[in-house]
């Protein structure tokens, strides 16, 4: 018999999908085995919400989609994208933001949104499309982490 009560945290991971209008925001849990939807903040709201978020809660690390477009080069949001980067390396010093290819989430949270049952309704909901696509990037980047072990 196993007893894993000495689990440590390892602190939380944070995902964004950042859009001019919305950022789709997504987290783990504290040991980083499950990726969850959070919410969708105003984008220009945004670093005061992660401010606060950060305060309260043990964040690890961020994770950012990067827009490309299918021959792996810079779409118009691209800039958008490396300049909010920008700003969060410069508020959180001490944290690691990743930025990882972002290509199709939007595709895959609304195929996602489809095979949940989701009424058309609820899928035009752009926040919420959000919010799956940040969860997406952040599923995505812990398999990639897992792969590198």
């Amino acid at each position: 018999m196993y007893i894993c009560s000495n689990l440590q945290d390892m602190g939380r991971l944070l995902a964004l999908d950042y859009g001019t209008k919305r950022v789709g925001i997504a987290v783990t849990d504290e040991l980083q085995i499950i990726a969850s939807g959070l919410c969708t903040v105003r984008a220009h709201e945004c670093m005061d919400f992660l401010k606060d978020y950060i305060s309260e809660q043990d964040v690890a690390s961020i994770v950012m989609g990067m827009p490309t477009n299918l021959q792996d080069q810079k779409t118009d949001a691209t800039p958008y994208v490396k300049a909010f980067a920008k700003q969060l390396r410069k508020q959180f010093t001490d944290m690691e933001i990743h930025l990882i290819d972002e290509r199709f989430t939007s595709k895959m949270a609304f195929q996602s949104m489809i095979d949940s049952g989701l009424k058309k309704k609820a899928r035009q909901d752009k926040a919420l499309v959000d919010e799956v696509s940040a969860t997406i990037i952040l599923q995505s980047f812990m398999e990639q982490q897992n792969f590198k072990l």
